[in-house]
């Protein structure tokens, strides 16, 4: 199994950006994507990068604003947040996932998860 150190989070103003990171240690990873968990709402997917090629696809919500890739050579994947809005305030996490088919979008497609880092975007 994958363990996943999320890191980067913090406070910043409506507008500003911020870079997530997330270090994976155990085994190579497969595949790797960002949810986030809003206080009294679903975790909902974000972003999600294939290790292989850098495939990448987006929630509707991150298109445009957000940008994920990996460094394969150091284990880890970003997470670019720019425009940042009040509504992206959320805990965040990054999880593993073998699959790709089909750009899985739901937390059961997961099979590893870090302990999450908080954003807050103050307006």
């Amino acid at each position: 199994q994958v363990q996943l150190v999320e890191s980067g989070g913090g406070l910043v103003q409506a507008g500003g950006s911020l870079r997530l990171s997330c270090a994976a240690s155990g085994r190579t990873f497969n595949n790797m994507g960002w949810f986030r968990e809003a206080p009294g709402k679903e975790r909902e997917f974000v972003a999600a990068v294939r290790r292989s090629d850098g495939s990448t696809y987006y929630a509707d919500s991150a298109k445009g604003r957000f940008t994920i890739s990996s460094d394969n050579a150091k284990n880890t994947v970003y997470l670019q947040m720019n425009s940042l809005k009040p509504e992206d305030t959320a805990v965040y996490y990054c999880a593993h996932t073998r699959i790709w088919f089909g750009a899985p979008r739901t937390r059961q497609d997961y099979d590893s998860w870090g302990q999450g880092t908080q954003v807050t975007v103050s307006s």
